[in-house]
């Protein structure tokens, strides 16, 4: 089978994107991703990217990562994402459907979590195993288009690469989940599913049933941030997600995140980034560090 770019000479994918079977994979160069000046995209689903030529910075929710022959950055759905434009920067992509393996497949897997991990730098048997799993996976994307044993294969490849990504993390030293910890999972949860309706912490506490106070608590001990903190973070990046990524007017993107009026959200956005949001969508394509974020001192 041919590649894209060899059937559409001269142009690129808009986006890398999951095939028939609910994954895919490309090359950096062969998507709109790359280019001499690459916007910032937001996907609906996984990107994994495996660079293997050249060096230069990925930046993911705005935070930049520095990449070279052997980084693997693991970009999660909704996740804001942008190349940088150094000459020479090559990557391998994986990119599969937000649900297309089961937790029966990925035990041990946070393919879920939202706030995982982002960068690995490979080496030694690791490096070799991950390079030979998603060159094995590319292949089978090239040769196969179509029949339920085939997804059946490419699904299971997938869980394969995922699960091998997942013991790069293991340390025995970890401590163990905490009542703390496990509030906070759940907070975590269900702050995804309501930032844009609620910035109340007792809202999310009376979800949870529990106090505003444990919530705090299990906040505190995790982050080192109060929830009310937390939350007004997971707003804060919600709109420079939207500010990046959209041409919603900076009154639309108020308004998708629970502040009627304009003059409202421009005082919380640049009291939590540093900058007004004209200011922020107005900034230069490729700064020179991350997104300036003034951080208010935990209470």
């Amino acid at each position: 089978m041919r590649t894209y770019s060899q059937l559409h000479p001269g142009t690129a994918l808009p986006s890398p994107a999951p095939s028939w079977a609910g994954v895919g994979t490309c090359a950096l160069p062969e998507t709109a991703l790359a280019g001499p000046d690459p916007a910032t995209h937001r996907l609906p689903y996984h990107l994994l990217a495996l660079i293997t030529a050249g060096h230069g910075t990925v930046e993911v929710d705005f935070e930049p990562w520095p990449g070279r022959p052997g980084t693997l950055l693991w970009v999660r759905p909704g996740q804001a994402v942008r190349f940088g434009d150094r000459p020479g920067l090559d990557a391998d992509l994986v990119v599969w459907e937000r649900r297309l393996l089961t937790a029966d497949e990925l035990a041990g897997v946070g393919v879920d979590e939202p706030t995982g991990p982002v960068r690995w730098q490979l080496a030694g048997e690791d490096q070799d195993a991950v390079i030979s799993d998603v060159a094995q996976l590319a292949v089978d994307c090239r040769r196969h288009s179509g029949g339920a044993t085939a997804a059946a294969l490419l699904r299971h490849q997938l869980a394969v690469l995922l699960l091998r990504i997942a013991l790069l993390d293991t340390d025995p030293a970890t401590p163990a989940a905490t009542a703390e910890s496990r509030t906070f999972a759940r907070f975590r949860r269900a702050l995804e599913d309501g930032h844009a309706r609620t910035r109340r912490v007792e809202d999310y506490a009376e979800q949870l049933e529990c106090s505003v106070r444990t919530l705090t608590r299990a906040s505190l001990a995790v982050t080192g941030r109060t929830a009310k903190q937390v939350v007004d973070d997971r707003v804060a990046l919600e709109a420079r997600r939207l500010l990046a990524c959209t041409t919603l007017s900076v009154a639309e993107v108020g308004r998708r995140l629970g502040f009627p009026e304009p003059t409202n959200f421009g005082r919380f956005f640049h009291r939590e980034s540093g900058l007004s949001p004209g200011a922020f969508r107005a900034r230069p394509a490729a700064p020179a560090g991350p997104v300036p974020v003034q951080r208010r001192p935990a209470d």
